[in-house]
């Protein structure tokens, strides 16, 4: 192995992590457009767009639960693989990359299956009424064939951001984001498919962006390469990618589970408007959370790595680093949010009964948001640093500890405004999660320091 591949150890990191997340987080909006621009011209269809909306707004728990199982593979072996680096046993970081790639073949053989099987049970159980149920199997009948696309597109790009290669990691999903912004317009509405087109245009471009992560992850410029001798399942290597992975995957699937608890009790204090709101918030929430991950992601490579090599200041250099743009975006994209909920809102939808519905609601839902780059970057951190213990339990304290409690004893706290108060859920639990993050973090690291 050459000493190219030990850049991650000699670079300043300011400069290095610069570098690395300039990239992904370029490819997390441009994934963040991916996740949006479907419900963007669907809410702007004509005649049906609200309804259409918030139908396709009921798919996303079943689209956030294919995505965080890509997670729970790719945001655990990548990691490993990148300490495996650090410690230039390149075999076990080959073995990693090489398994999860069987590991999500199979997983979304599964998902497909129960996709294609179970999906109008599941999106009725979701929050779907009786008004918005064909649009939202329209939708997701297309969309869970594109299943393995989005399983190898999503997953295995972890491990080519994880050796450093941030632009590569970046086409990736600029790739796919562009065809679909591109398809979604010519199917919808040229050849008049409507939510169905916007689920054709995007299983085809997660399927271009496939064949771009696998082209390089086969080919010779990569470090770590997929090899078939390797492909055979071991347990010592899965289980540990597994265990670490699970944090980032409870931290998105249970925005699942969010979603489904929100759906159902909005839908019964509010109807189908106060849903179509909740298709907008959890939309505008991805402005915060998608650019704060691709943070993390350009962070993680340089923070595992240094790790594995035992490099004390290069680690906390990368982590304050992460940290101190972390809180500046969130605190940047939660001041446009509150002076400006009306045009955020209107960015979705050109019904003017469900903007003014939503816009006092995006106010109350985002009001924590300005401290959410501390938790994130906490959060990431612990995952890059091999800590699985500690992720996933400040990602089950966020949601299913604080939020979902708190989302159904509110309404009955303020009964003046029942929809309103479970809006106001969101915001209580994240200054809760934030300060606990922020407390164990700093005596988990100082830990981590001193055994280095």
């Amino acid at each position: 192995m050459s000493d190219n591949k030990e850049f991650l150890g000699k670079e300043p990191v300011g400069k290095l992590l610069f570098r690395l997340a300039l990239p992904t987080v370029a490819a997390q909006l441009i994934n963040m457009l991916y996740n949006i621009v479907d419900r963007i011209y669907i809410g702007h269809m004509p005649v049906d767009g609200a309804l259409a909306l918030t139908g396709v707004g009921v798919c996303m728990p079943i689209i956030l639960i294919v995505s965080a199982f890509a997670s729970l593979v790719g945001a655990g072996g990548a990691p490993r693989s990148s300490i495996f680096m650090g410690r230039k046993d390149y075999e076990s970081a080959e073995k990693t990359l090489s398994q999860s790639f069987t590991l999500q073949i199979l997983i979304s053989v599964a998902l497909t299956a129960i996709l294609l099987i179970w999906d109008e049970d599941l999106l009725l159980a979701f929050g779907a009424s009786g008004n918005t149920i064909g649009y939202a199997t329209a939708y997701m009948d297309i969309y869970a064939i594109g299943t393995i696309f989005v399983q190898i597109t999503l997953g295995m790009n972890y491990f080519i951001t994880a050796q450093g290669f941030a632009k590569t990691g970046m086409l990736s999903v600029a790739i796919g984001a562009v065809s679909n912004i591109i398809l979604d317009p010519i199917f919808i509405f040229t050849f008049g498919m409507g939510v169905r087109g916007a689920a054709l245009a995007t299983i085809i471009s997660q399927g271009l962006s496939t064949i771009w992560v696998l082209a390089f992850l086969f080919g010779k410029r990569t470090f770590l390469r997929i090899r078939p001798s390797l492909m055979k399942l071991e347990r010592k290597i899965i289980l540990p990618s597994l265990a670490l992975g699970f944090a980032t995957f409870v931290m998105q699937a249970s925005e699942s589970i969010i979603n489904i608890c929100f759906n159902s009790s909005l839908l019964r204090y509010g109807g189908d408007i106060a849903v179509g709101a909740m298709t907008i918030l959890s939309s505008v929430m991805q402005f915060a959370m998608l650019p704060l991950q691709g943070l993390g992601q350009g962070a993680q490579p340089i923070i595992s790595y240094n790790f594995g090599a035992k490099n004390r200041d290069r680690v906390r250099k990368a982590y304050l680093c992460l940290l101190a743009t972390s809180v500046v975006y969130s605190m940047v994209l939660w001041l446009f949010v509150e002076l400006l909920p009306t045009g955020f809102a209107s960015l979705f939808t050109s019904d003017q009964a469900l903007i003014d519905f939503t816009a006092p609601a995006l106010r109350v839902y985002m009001a924590i948001t300005g401290l959410f780059g501390a938790q994130v970057a906490c959060q990431m951190t612990f995952t890059a640093l091999g800590n699985a213990k500690c992720s996933t339990f400040v990602a089950v304290l966020r949601k299913f500890i604080l939020l979902i409690p708190l989302m159904y004893v509110l309404p009955h706290i303020w009964t003046s405004d029942q929809t309103m108060a479970v809006f106001l859920a969101e915001p209580i639990a994240d200054f809760l999660s934030v300060t606990f993050t922020v407390i164990l973090f700093q005596h988990v690291f100082r830990k981590v320091l001193k055994s280095l």
